[in-house]
């Protein structure tokens, strides 16, 4: 026989119909394919009651309203950067309510909202490592004047989001020597591609300290995709621009 979890007010009053007109609880659970236990206690709980419909359980009382629900999820998405136990504790300050931290956990996922544990440092592998072990060998009788013939670049991409409006985003970019550095230049809208690369980074700007350096110059990016175009590579070649062999040692993997 199967076994059912919960019984509903109609199935109930039938199976008290049938017992009352004196049929017995087995015939009645093969009937109804109930266990037999099942129509046990209801009809026990019938005739202590009187009462077919089933009494509504007196679970824990929620500790938060529905308006406090709202606000702890609010808060959260507000700052990304709080958390369980600070939302708690500014509860607390408006409203003189204790709230325990794992209560407040519980509304933030129950709002699709988890917590978050920033990377510490970037998992590398044995290749990783025997690479830049390698590259800093080769390296290491590198004078100043070396490395101030070297140009560094790198950009960041910031976004800014607001549960009203859209995301939105900028990218900047810039280069840092010894002895100077390019201006920070700030990138329009739209995808960054090799094209944009060349026409926004490398002629308006490596070429000029490329100019003022002189043949030692070096450049050094990373390896996005962008820069490791056939167009941006031709444009470097063209320009007598140098590139620092960096990408292959410090490749980073993702984080997991």
């Amino acid at each position: 026989m199967s076994s059912r979890h919960h019984i509903d007010d109609f199935m109930r009053r039938r199976i008290i119909g049938k017992i009352e007109e004196g049929r017995k609880i087995t015939v009645v659970a093969r009937v109804f394919d109930i266990a037999h236990s099942v129509v046990s206690r209801l009809w026990k709980s019938f005739k202590t009651t009187g009462m077919c419909s089933r009494r509504n359980g007196g679970g824990r009382v929620r500790s938060t309203t529905p308006a406090e629900d709202r606000y702890i999820v609010l808060s959260a998405k507000r700052n990304r950067h709080t958390t369980a136990q600070h939302v708690a504790n500014q509860i607390l300050a408006v409203s003189e309510k204790q709230i325990f931290r794992k209560t407040v956990a519980r509304r933030l996922r129950g709002g699709g909202l988890y917590a978050r544990r920033s990377v510490v440092c970037v998992p590398l592998t044995r290749q990783h490592r025997t690479a830049r072990l390698q590259w800093c060998r080769e390296h290491h009788n590198w004078t100043e004047q070396d490395w101030a013939c070297i140009l560094f670049s790198d950009e960041k991409n910031f976004q800014e989001k607001d549960d009203r409006y859209p995301t939105c985003s900028i990218m900047v970019w810039a280069g840092i020597m010894i002895n100077g550095r390019t201006r920070l230049h700030v990138v329009a809208n739209g995808t960054m591609t090799g094209q944009r690369y060349i026409d926004e980074f490398l002629l308006p700007h490596v070429r000029l300290f490329r100019g003022a350096v002189g043949d030692k110059f070096v450049f050094m990016d990373d390896n996005a995709t962008c820069h490791r175009t056939l167009a941006v590579q031709d444009c470097l070649d063209s320009e007598g621009i140098q590139r620092l062999d960096i990408a292959s040692a410090f490749s980073r993997s993702k984080p997991h």
